[in-house]
């Protein structure tokens, strides 16, 4: 069995948890994105509402 993964330093084990730990690294910064854009979001309140 010669598969580059047999021959590298870093097993599966390794490579599976880096690429695991980049998708969450990746999902903190969509989120912490998508809370500054909901946040520019401005809702009407029902008084506002009413008054037309």
């Amino acid at each position: 069995m010669n598969s580059s993964v047999a021959n590298s330093p870093y097993g599966p084990g390794v490579i599976a948890f880096l690429v695991v730990a980049l998708i969450g690294v990746a999902l903190y910064f969509l989120i912490k994105s998508m809370n500054k854009q909901m946040a520019k979001i401005e809702v009407p309140r029902e008084a506002d509402l009413d008054k037309d």
